[in-house]
């Protein structure tokens, strides 16, 4: 089923989609780390324009079937100095291994390690995604959570220089399997 998972440059056209997505409060539970206010379509824009102008950032758009699932992308975090992978599905997706497919394409290409990422702590989904796709467990940090509306657990993942090649032929087995379930 993921064998339909491709990765394309971000264009601004995608950007309405990607708000809407930002706008569903099931997905703004689940990631919990999210903007202060979802809706502000102004506070939206301003943040997309300073990604898309920083080259510094790989940022791709997923797409399903030749639909815009969702986003991927490597930046340097301002609150680690780390390089971090991000990545937001849109809800109508989950469940069908796009995420670890999107990630794992995306670790293709950045080939910097040590690599890491974050997600709330109770957001299954997404550690099971970074796990498939090789990172591990480095420790717990707590930060408010916008979407929650409070302080929370989250969890930081690495991918380390030895992890040489991401376990593509496993990732697809493995978001089949869970599909299934």
């Amino acid at each position: 089923m993921t064998s339909d998972v491709m990765l394309r440059d971000v264009s601004e056209r995608d950007l309405e989609i990607f708000f809407e997505h930002q706008r569903d409060p099931a997905a703004n539970h689940m990631a919990a780390f999210t903007a202060k206010d979802p809706a502000d379509r102004t506070a939206f824009t301003a943040k997309w324009a300073k990604i898309l102008g920083d080259d510094s950032i790989t940022k791709r758009t997923i797409l399903f079937d030749g639909k815009i699932a969702g986003s991927v992308s490597a930046f340097v975090a301002p609150w680690s100095g780390n390089l971090e992978v991000t990545y937001w599905i849109g809800r109508e997706f989950w469940g069908k291994g796009i995420a670890t497919k999107a990630l794992a394409l995306l670790l293709s290409a950045v080939k910097t390690r040590p690599l890491y990422a974050r997600a709330a702590r109770d957001n299954f989904a997404s550690l099971r995604v970074l796990e498939k796709c090789g990172f591990s467990i480095v420790g717990y940090e707590r930060g408010f959570a916008c979407a929650r509306g409070e302080e929370i657990e989250e969890v930081v993942l690495e991918l380390r220089a030895e992890v040489l090649e991401v376990r593509a032929k496993n990732i697809e087995t493995d978001a089949a399997a869970d599909v299934e379930a």
